[in-house]
């Protein structure tokens, strides 16, 4: 059974609009969610496990999601970051590594294909793009064997970008759960991931989706990318 995280809670602002970001329309007809949802199942079938943690609005994310996954409240949204709701899905979530992503990620289906080898090793892994290092985006940097070494925003000479795509282990998850547990309540997860490559000694590959397409949609100008895509 796959076990999947959707981090659906925060509030969007800088998208502007009045409903949760995963719930923003695309072109296609589908919103964010459903789009994702449905790239899930495709993949990994109807035994995944999908838990959302949602938060604001959440009303609306559990009826556009119902029957098609668990959900996870993170009822302080408005005062944390990704590092808490990811905590708060990791501790409730069945026993065995974890697949998560930000709830505002529109990918190519195909792109799931590449994680293949890495979840039958039991690899823990963050997705990359190399052909893009914006200034706004999670950036990454490689030890000398070639694992995750540095992991935020203020990463400087990154060799690429984190899409929001990322894995567990369950060899790796206390130590994640732990650290996540110790980071500031206003830090995004790769901070909970960093300090635990730090501390811990664990390994999380980068996996290279550059070839798919896949954009985090934070503002208009990305949506519309997305709506290409």
């Amino acid at each position: 059974m796959r076990n999947v995280v959707i981090l659906a809670a925060g509030m969007g602002t800088r998208l502007g609009r009045p409903h949760p970001k995963p719930l923003t329309p695309l072109r296609d007809g589908r919103s964010i969610l459903r789009q994702q949802l449905e790239n899930l199942r495709g993949a990994y079938g109807a035994s995944a496990y999908i838990s959302i943690v949602v938060g604001f609005k959440k009303d609306l994310v559990m009826e556009a999601a119902a029957g098609d996954a668990s959900f996870v409240y993170n009822e302080f949204y408005d005062q944390t970051n990704t590092s808490k709701s990811l905590l708060k899905a990791l501790r409730l979530a069945p026993p065995g590594g974890v697949l998560w992503m930000n709830g505002d990620v529109v990918f190519d289906p195909a792109l799931l294909g590449t994680f293949a080898e890495a979840l039958s090793a039991e690899q823990s892994f963050v997705a990359v793009n190399t052909a893009s290092v914006s200034d706004e985006e999670v950036k990454y940097t490689l030890d000398g064997a070639g694992y995750i070494k540095e992991l935020s925003k203020q990463v400087t000479g990154g060799l690429g970008e984190a899409v929001g795509i990322n894995y567990v282990s369950a060899a790796d998850r206390p130590a994640l759960v732990e650290h996540l547990a110790l980071v500031d309540e206003q830090d995004y997860f790769e901070r909970g991931i960093e300090n635990a490559i730090g501390a811990e000694g664990l390994r999380f590959r980068a996996i290279d989706i550059s070839r798919f397409g896949c954009v985090e949609v934070d503002f208009d100008e990305d949506l519309e990318r997305a709506n290409t895509l």
